[in-house]
C-alpha cells in the first residue's frame, strides 16, 4: 500500500471510547475537507424499469424506504465517502443499522468479516488498484448491508468497481433486474472479486520478470524490487484468506438471506476465491525462492572476491617472508654478500610464486564460476 506521511490511518483515535462510537479511522489527508465530497446514490429497479439518481441532502432526509418497496421494487443504496460521520450515521438511522455495523463502517483498516442480523447482513471486504510503474498497491475498504428488499454499499472513494454492473443494470431488458435483491449482492461482491484476479496477473507479470532478469544478471535494485511484490502479495493475502471464510458463510446461508437460486453463484465466487489464493501462494513462494537465489548469488560473489584476495596475499607471503629474512641485521648471513644474491633471492619469489598459481589452478581456485 502506498505510504504518505500526510496519509495515515490514526488507530489510537478511539482508545478509551465506547462500542459504537462513530469516530471516522481511516487515511487522513492534511484537511478533511480536501477529500472527494461525499455522495449518496440510488438505483431503483424491476423487471419494468430502472430508477438511477444521485440524492441531495434534502431528498435523503425525506427519504422512506417503503416508498419503493410498496411498489415491489428493489433498492440498492451506495455511499461514496466514508468519513462524513454525520452521513453514515443518517444512513444508519433510515434503515435501522446497529451501531457496531456502523462503527465497522467508519474503520476502515478492518479485515473482512461478516456479522449477520435479524433484518441483515454485514460484510465487509477490500478492493485493490495495482501500479505497475512504481509497484505499489492502493486498497480501501467495501461494505454491504443486504437487507430482504435493500442492499447498501459503502465506498471510501469513486473507484468504479461497480461500474460494470452498473452497466449491465442500466440496459432495457436486463436479466439482472428480474433476479432478487441478493443476485446483485453477488454480482457486486464477484466484481470485487474479479478485479483480484487483474492485480494478481499484474503482480504474476512483475514476478516473471523479475525472474528472468534475476537468472540473466543480478542488480541492487532487484532486492528492493523483490521486496515490493513480497509487501503487495502480503496485501492480498491479508484481505483474501478471511474473505474466502466470510464467503463460505454466505454459502451456508442460515438466515435464507439468498435464495436457492443464488447459492450456485455464491459457491463459484468461492472457488474464485480459493483459486486466487493458491495462486497468490504459489508467487509467493517464487519470491521466496528468487530471494534466496539473490542472498545466495551475493554471498557467491563475496566469496569469489575474498578468495581473490586471499590469492593475492597468499602468493606475496612467501616473497614477504624472504625479505624479511634477507632484511634482518645480521653481518654473516648466506648469499649476503654474494654478488649474485639479490637475484638468487628474487629467483625463489618468483619459483614460489609460480608453483602456488600451478597448484591454485589446478585447484581451480583461479576461475571465477567456482
Amino acid at each position: 500500500m502506498k505510504k504518505n506521511h500526510k496519509s495515515r490511518k490514526r488507530l489510537s483515535k478511539k482508545i478509551g471510547m465506547p462500542p459504537g462510537s462513530l469516530v471516522y479511522v481511516g487515511v487522513m489527508d492534511a484537511n478533511l475537507s480536501q477529500m472527494d465530497k461525499p455522495t449518496v446514490t440510488i438505483m431503483a429497479y424491476d423487471a419494468a424499469g430502472l430508477t438511477e439518481k444521485l440524492l441531495t441532502a434534502h431528498e435523503l432526509s425525506t427519504f422512506k424506504l417503503s416508498d419503493y418497496t410498496s411498489t415491489g421494487k428493489k433498492l440498492w443504496l451506495n455511499v461514496h465517502g466514508v468519513h462524513d460521520t454525520a452521513l453514515i450515521k443518517q444512513v444508519g438511522d433510515l434503515f435501522h443499522l446497529h451501531p457496531l455495523v456502523l462503527e465497522d463502517i467508519l474503520n476502515t483498516h478492518q479485515r473482512p468479516k461478516i456479522d449477520e442480523f435479524e433484518d441483515y447482513v454485514f460484510l465487509e471486504t477490500r478492493s485493490f488498484k495495482y501500479d505497475k510503474a512504481s509497484m505499489t498497491m492502493d486498497s480501501e475498504q467495501v461494505s454491504f448491508v443486504l437487507g430482504r428488499d435493500y442492499l447498501l454499499t459503502f465506498q471510501e472513494r469513486s473507484t468504479g468497481i461497480f461500474e460494470p454492473v452498473r452497466t449491465r443494470m442500466r440496459v432495457a431488458g436486463a436479466h439482472i433486474r428480474d433476479l432478487g435483491i441478493d443476485y446483485l449482492a453477488y454480482a457486486l461482491l464477484d466484481s470485487v472479486v474479479d478485479r483480484y484476479f487483474s492485480v494478481l496477473d499484474d503482480v504474476n507479470d512483475a514476478s516473471e520478470t523479475l525472474e528472468d532478469l534475476l537468472l540473466s544478471r543480478r542488480t541492487n535494485a532487484m532486492l528492493h524490487t523483490i521486496h515490493q511484490l513480497k509487501h503487495v502479495s502480503i496485501e492480498l493475502r491479508r484481505a483474501v484468506w478471511p474473505l474466502r471464510e466470510v464467503i463460505n458463510n454466505l454459502t451456508r446461508n442460515e438466515n435464507d438471506f439468498f435464495k436457492p437460486a443464488t447459492m450456485p453463484y455464491l459457491r463459484d465466487v468461492y472457488d474464485h476465491a480459493v483459486n486466487f489464493i493458491e495462486s497468490l501462494e504459489s508467487i509467493r513462494d517464487s519470491l521466496s525462492g528468487m530471494m534466496d537465489i539473490y542472498m545466495a548469488s551475493v554471498s557467491q560473489r563475496v566469496n569469489l572476491e575474498v578468495r581473490a584476495l586471499t590469492v593475492v596475499a597468499m602468493l606475496f607471503m612467501p616473497a614477504t617472508l624472504i625479505a624479511g629474512i634477507f632484511g634482518m641485521n645480521f653481518e654473516s648471513m648466506p648469499l649476503l654478500k654474494n654478488a649474485d644474491g639479490f637475484w638468487w633471492a628474487i629467483s625463489l619469489m618468483a619459483t614460489i610464486a609460480f608453483i602456488m598459481i600451478v597448484i591454485f589452478w589446478r585447484r581451480q581456485w583461479l576461475s571465477s564460476k567456482t
